[in-house]
């Protein structure tokens, strides 16, 4: 059972009153750190930071539209080994999802750990996010305002990234998204005078949260008009996500097709590296596998007529998607940290879909779902069509 109560907030101070609410798990000694998104003290990003004293939740922004790097992967650093410290970790429904699916692979464990999830209208690349505030604008306090509504509207001149403009799951426990112990909620609501706050019974208890009797105070039709913007922002994210996917689709008929779409890879591995799923210590593209003896080179070359260097580029990728494509979350980080801008969240996703479809299967939905890719049965072929014989 859960608890939903209604933070008030002070003066439109959004941020202070979620600080001083998080702040509480430290102080009321549920926690002994805090995972959280924070400026930098430049001001032009904001980073997983590890908080242990209450006193540096100055600069704690979770809803800052940017992401430069995914918490997944912090979760996973701090959490993968032995470490006894009690931690809660603030994550988008993106990273949520990530860290439900690193946890099934055994590279992070939620043993002493609250997840903590926030609602999203989505981010801005880094640099983006960086130019903005050069400039003097509050990503911020923009994508707040829009919260009502729940617009997706950028900055005039900007975007956000691509992976944020066709999620579907922009709201943790919502469908097909692992319910995490504490929701914060802003959509559908005035954030400059409430946040929702979702939490088990036993943490609402611990944090003196008492529960909403009826609709919010002020609004008189919250919880209704919540559930009504978070369905239309669904509604247009999965149509953009089904427009994209289409049009990918009837550019790429064949293998052919695909080898052109990763026709300017530099084979530079960032998008590897940029990636939750991609978990493997000792990937075998960065071993001497594929480093060939010389002789090799002339003689495909000789067979035909040409080969591209470096090679093995589009069976880096295809290694890739069949290592994790039942798990992609959708993020969209391999995507930002191409530096030929190649579209690979788009190509990863539309893959993803049709192979999490066949077996069933939604990332990040249940800790009790298996893993098809870690998991082996005799007969899951046969389920899936292949005739015996």
């Amino acid at each position: 059972m859960s608890v939903t109560a209604y933070l008030e907030v002070a003066e439109g101070d959004t941020l202070g009153a979620l600080r001083s609410f998080l702040g509480r798990l430290l102080a009321e000694d549920i926690v002994d750190a805090l995972l959280v998104p924070q400026k930098l003290p430049t001001g032009d990003n904001v980073v997983p930071t590890l908080i242990k004293n209450p006193a540096s939740l100055a600069g704690v922004d979770p809803f800052a539209p940017v992401m430069p790097v995914i918490a997944a992967r912090a979760v996973s650093n701090v959490t993968a080994t032995e470490h006894g410290e009690r931690l809660a970790a603030v994550l988008r429904s993106c990273e949520l999802r990530a860290v439900i699916e690193l946890v099934k692979l055994q590279q992070a464990s939620l043993d002493n750990v609250i997840l903590i999830g926030v609602d999203c209208l989505g981010t801005y690349e880094v640099t983006d996010y960086a130019n903005l505030i050069e400039a003097g604008v509050d990503p911020t306090a923009e994508a707040l305002a829009g919260a009502a509504e729940g617009q997706l509207t950028a900055h005039e001149g900007y975007q956000f990234r691509a992976a944020c403009r066709m999620c579907e799951k922009p709201v943790p426990g919502g469908p097909d998204v692992y319910r995490p112990d504490i929701t914060i909620g802003f959509l559908g609501l005035n954030p400059s005078q409430q946040i929702l706050i979702e939490a088990d019974d036993n943490l609402a208890e611990k944090l003196g949260l008492e529960a909403a009797e009826g609709p919010s105070a002020g609004s008189g039709q919250a919880p209704a008009r919540r559930k009504e913007v978070i369905e239309r922002l669904i509604a247009e994210r999965t149509a953009e996500r089904d427009r994209v996917f289409a049009a990918f689709r009837e550019q790429v008929a064949g293998m052919d097709g695909l080898l052109a779409k990763f026709s300017t890879c530099i084979r530079c591995y960032n998008c590897m590296g940029a990636c939750p799923i991609c978990y493997c210590k000792e990937c075998i593209f960065r071993t001497p596998t594929f480093d060939h003896a010389s002789p090799q080179y002339f003689r495909w070359a000789e067979r035909k007529g040409s080969i591209r260097l470096p090679t093995d580029t589009l069976l880096f990728h295809l290694t890739r998607l069949n290592h994790m494509a039942t798990s992609c979350v959708g993020c969209g980080m391999c995507e930002s940290a191409c530096p030929s801008e190649l579209p690979v969240a788009l190509i990863f996703r539309a893959v993803g879909q049709e192979a999490q479809a066949i077996f069933d299967y939604y990332p990040g939905r249940s800790l009790e779902e298996e893993v098809p890719v870690a998991t082996f049965r005799e007969d899951e072929l046969t389920e899936l069509g292949e005739r015996q014989g």
